[in-house]
């Protein structure tokens, strides 16, 4: 490569638009009021009482079996202010949830349908890291890759043109980072240690309580975590809920997929397994590595 050509990571998608595109699974779920960060102190595995305004987290709703219910980015827009940004659950189904909990506090929880999700291949122009910049009357933006893979996430009240492969490659690159993409059919089935949701500094295990956290603590303290979660280039058949298999039996599951030649899949497997080739949709599965980052 000459001197005077700026590197460019294999991993970024090429020939998609440069402005944002629409991100049409995401939602957006808000909580207002006085007490929202105590509400979602209670109910979120990360530490939100620790989250500055103008910040964001990776967060999760666990069952109190310690299950993965949803992975999110969590918002503080303000002092009484959270947003979710959901990217494979209905802000109003899981708001309707959510109010179950509510009792007394003093909380508004409901649904933004006027507020749009967008993203573009591209380094954000002022958001850096856990920093959010400007606000959702206008667009607010989150850094939302890493040095080897940067994207920026936009969240406006103007919608963005929809592009299917973008989005897609979007969902590629969300894998790749290790951001676990769950369909309803793999909701409740993994703990966040077996989805590696330590890699996005997701879950703490310091705070005081929130439903599975009895169980997320103890498999923390007591190293008992028996799976992890790869990252596989599979066949285009496969997908979620496939298993994977190694010497003729199954000894895991795939979890999410996205992109076509290749296809990326995050899968969860033993932790102790034989060197032996990875088989999923009766072809070899290779092993691939994550890009780290993400975390904020």
């Amino acid at each position: 490569m000459p001197d005077n050509q700026p590197f460019v990571s294999p991993l970024i998608p090429q020939g998609f638009p440069v402005d944002s595109f629409a991100l049409d699974g995401h939602s957006v779920l808000a909580l207002d009021g006085p007490d929202a960060v105590a509400f979602a102190q209670a109910q979120f595995a990360n530490d939100v009482a620790a989250l500055a305004a103008g910040q964001w987290q990776w967060s999760a709703l666990l069952t109190p079996k310690g299950r993965v219910i949803a992975v999110f980015a969590l918002l503080r827009t303000g002092e009484a202010s959270l947003r979710l940004l959901l990217p494979d659950f209905d802000a109003a189904e899981l708001g309707e949830a959510l109010r179950r909990f509510v009792f007394r506090r003093k909380v508004v929880i409901a649904p933004r349908p006027d507020l749009h999700v967008a993203g573009a291949f591209a380094a954000p122009a002022q958001a850096l890291g856990a920093d959010l910049a400007g606000s959702e009357d206008t667009a607010l933006e989150l850094d939302y890759g890493a040095a080897g893979l940067p994207r920026r996430l936009r969240i406006s009240p103007a919608p963005a043109v929809s592009d299917a492969a973008a989005s897609e490659a979007w969902t590629v690159a969300d894998l790749r980072l290790g951001l676990p993409r769950l369909p309803a059919s793999q909701r409740e089935q993994w703990t966040p240690q077996q989805l590696a949701l330590d890699r996005l500094a997701a879950f703490s295990v310091k705070k005081g309580c929130y439903p599975g956290q009895e169980i997320v603590a103890r498999t923390h303290f007591l190293g008992k975590a028996k799976r992890e979660t790869l990252l596989l280039r599979v066949p285009d058949t496969v997908e979620a809920g496939d298993e994977v298999f190694q010497s003729g039996r199954a000894i895991g599951s795939v979890v999410g997929t996205a992109g076509v030649v290749p296809r990326i899949a995050l899968a969860v497997l033993p932790l102790e397994r034989e060197a032996a080739p990875l088989l999923a949709g009766g072809q070899e599965a290779v092993v691939e590595p994550f890009v780290e980052g993400l975390a904020r």
